[in-house]
């Protein structure tokens, strides 16, 4: 294996480790994956909180 080909494989392990990472560490949410020219470019995360529960029992549950 070349050089290049083994940098590129590096590369694209890291990509793949900070996506999954990502993923683990939301309980709700979004991962954004942005491509440029067939590459990765981005990653964004967007989590979300729920207070379902807490509404529930303060007011004796349901809306």
């Amino acid at each position: 294996m070349s050089i290049q080909q083994n940098s590129r494989k590096v590369l694209n392990d890291s990509i793949i480790k900070e996506i999954s990472d990502a993923v683990e560490s939301l309980e709700y949410g979004e991962v954004h994956i942005k491509v440029h020219n067939r590459k990765i470019i981005q990653i964004e995360i967007a989590e979300r909180k729920r207070f379902d529960d807490v509404w529930k029992l303060e007011e004796g549950g349901g809306i």
